[in-house]
């Protein structure tokens, strides 16, 4: 069997508009891209760490935290409409292209969900290779259950449960479980991500790498940069 072949992706482009600068906008005195790059690299598996960009202020500070910068993102791929999967799409046949060789599977990290720890990127492709799924996405068990307690607005102003099961569930514990996407790892195969029928990350071969509940945190404000620093001081959270 060849040896798999790891092409990891964090991609961060300059127009955020909730914050400025966000993803390098210092989190716990390092910019906010340091430290998904700081996880890829301790990780250690990835033949190949790069940052997808098209702001050269970003590019510079991936590359002084050890990733490669082989392109600037076209700006038709850096809208705040453009899903990420087109954008790792462009990542990875434009390295293959530049290296002349192909990788086998994508590990794509985002910077603003920025809690997790080595070991979840290393559980969720140990899940990817055992299974040989299309996919892995990194996930924490919902607050909220679409068979008990989520409710859909229909057309005549009435609500009804999002999910209505054969038999009423009484308590929350005895509905199927369900998991919130925390945008935080996706493992993928190199011919999943290139199907031209692939539209999402998910397809029937998807699985799911729970992680820890504070992993499903997102950093999108001004108060969630103090929130995630006042939870790392407090020893709740690492980095």
């Amino acid at each position: 069997m060849a040896a798999d072949k790891i092409l990891l992706t964090v991609c961060a482009r300059g127009g955020s508009k909730g914050v400025k600068n966000k993803n390098i906008r210092l989190l716990c005195d390092e910019p906010l891209i340091a430290h998904t790059l700081k996880q890829a690299k301790s990780w250690g598996k990835a033949d190949k760490i790069i940052c997808s960009t098209d702001s050269a202020d970003i590019a510079q500070i991936a590359q002084q935290y050890g990733a490669a910068v082989p392109f600037i993102r076209p700006d038709q791929l850096a809208t705040d409409t453009m899903g990420k999967l087109a954008v790792l799409q462009h990542a990875l046949k434009t390295v293959e292209e530049k290296d002349k060789m192909q990788y086998t599977t994508v590990v794509d990290l985002d910077v603003t969900s920025p809690i997790r720890q080595v070991s979840d990127i290393e559980g969720a492709y140990q899940l990817f290779l055992q299974h040989q799924a299309d996919s892995v996405v990194s996930a924490t068990k919902a607050r909220r259950n679409p068979y008990f307690n989520m409710l859909e607005l229909q057309a005549d102003g009435f609500v009804k449960l999002v999910k209505m099961p054969s038999v009423p569930f009484l308590r929350r514990q005895d509905a199927p479980v369900i998991y919130d996407m925390n945008a935080s790892i996706y493992v993928y195969k190199r011919e999943f991500i290139l199907n031209p029928a692939t539209k999402t990350c998910l397809s029937e071969k998807t699985l799911a790498w729970e992680m820890g509940e504070w992993s499903a945190f997102d950093i999108d404000s001004e108060v969630d940069f103090q929130l995630i620093e006042l939870l790392v001081s407090k020893g709740v959270v690492k980095l």
